[in-house]
C-alpha cells in the first residue's frame, strides 16, 4: 500500500511540475519540467532521509557518544525483529521524535534533546518503540518523501511567484497562492491518521509498556505545541514525521487527537510482550542528550 502511495505521490509531483512548466514556458517548458521532475523523483527516493536529517541538523550518535540511548534503541530493534537503525539526536527544546528512511535496512530514528530531558527512561523507551513501529510498518518511505516533496512544492510556488512577476502575470500569482494548500492536500491524502494508531500498537508490542507511551504523549503534547520547532517552521510538512504535532502543523495535520491515542493505549494490557531486562535502573544522565563525540 505504501509503495502505491509513493508512486501516486511522485506522479502528482510530476504532473504539477509539468503544469507549472507549461504555464511559464508552453510545451517546451513542460518538457523541461518533466525532465526536472524525473530527476527530483529519483533523487528524493534515494536521499529523502538525508534531506530530513539535515533539515533538523540531527547529529548521529553511537555506542561511544550516547551509550545508554544507543543501547536502548539497539535492544528495541532486536525485540522488533528489525535491523539496527542509525540513531540521531536533534538539539532542540521541542520535545519530539521521528523515524525516516526508505526501508528498514536504511532506517534512522531521532529524538530531540527536549524529549530526552523531559521523559523518564520507560517513557523514552516507549517513544523510540513507537518510531521503530513506523519502521516495522514501513510507514517511513511515504512519510519521508512527503516531508521533502511538499517542501519542494512550496519552493516551486515561491519560485513561480518571483519569476512570474505577480502583477505582470496574474495567472502565475494565483497559481503560487494555491500551491501551499495544494501541498497540504497532498500530505493529507498520502498520510493516513491510522498509521499513528498502528505505530502506537506496535510500540506496545515491542516494549510491552503501552501506559509508558500514554504517559509520554501526555507530557510532550502541550510543550510540543508551545516550543517552536525551527525545522517545522521552515517546512511545515516535516511536522507529519513527529510523534506529536507542533503549533505550525494544523494545515498539514495528519495526527489523530492525542487524547484518543492515550485512551487507546490505556485500554491495552501492560506487558503485551516480554519487557526489556532491567538488571538495575540506570542513572537519569544515561540518556544525556548533550553527550558529544
Amino acid at each position: 500500500m505504501n509503495t502505491m502511495k509513493t508512486a501516486m505521490l511522485l506522479s502528482a509531483l510530476t504532473a504539477l511540475f509539468m503544469a507549472l512548466g507549461f504555464m511559464f514556458g508552453g510545451s517546451g517548458g513542460a518538457i523541461i519540467a518533466l525532465v526536472l521532475a524525473a530527476g527530483m523523483n529519483v533523487f528524493t527516493y534515494w536521499n529523502a532521509d538525508k534531506i530530513v536529517l539535515r533539515m533538523h541538523n540531527a547529529r548521529e550518535v553511537d555506542a561511544r557518544t550516547a551509550p545508554d540511548f544507543y543501547a536502548m534503541v539497539e535492544r528495541l530493534a532486536v525485540q522488533a525483529g528489525l535491523p539496527m537503525p542509525r540513531v540521531y539526536i536533534v538539539d532542540t527544546p521541542n520535545p519530539n521524535a521521528f523515524a525516516t528512511g526508505r526501508n528498514p535496512e536504511n532506517a534512522a530514528v531521532a529524538a530531540t534533546s527536549g524529549l530526552l530531558e523531559m521523559l523518564d527512561r520507560d517513557e523514552v523507551e516507549a517513544v523510540m518503540a513507537h518510531e521503530l513501529g513506523h519502521v516495522r510498518n514501513r510507514d517511513t518511505l511515504i512519510m519521508t518523501m512527503v516531508a521533502t516533496i511538499a517542501g519542494a512544492i512550496s519552493m516551486i510556488a515561491n519560485f513561480g511567484l518571483f519569476f512570474g512577476g505577480g502583477n505582470r502575470n496574474p495567472v502565475a500569482a494565483i497559481a503560487a497562492m494555491v500551491m501551499a494548500p495544494f501541498a497540504a492536500m497532498i500530505v493529507q491524502m498520502a498520510i493516513s491518521r491510522t498509521r499513528e494508531y498502528g505505530a502506537d500498537k506496535a510500540a506496545a508490542e515491542i516494549c510491552g509498556k503501552p501506559h509508558a507511551l500514554a504517559s509520554a504523549l501526555q507530557k510532550i503534547a502541550v510543550p510540543a505545541q508551545r516550543v517552536p520547532s525551527i525545522a517545522a517552521e521552515r517546512n511545515p510538512a516535516a511536522a507529519q514525521l513527529y510523534i506529536v504535532p507542533t503549533s505550525v502543523s494544523e494545515l498539514f495535520s495528519t495526527h489523530p487527537a492525542t487524547a484518543k491515542r492515550v485512551n487507546a493505549l490505556l485500554a491495552m494490557q501492560p506487558g503485551m510482550t516480554r519487557t526489556t531486562p532491567t538488571g538495575g535502573a540506570p542513572r537519569r544522565s544515561a540518556l544525556d542528550p548533550h553527550s558529544r563525540r
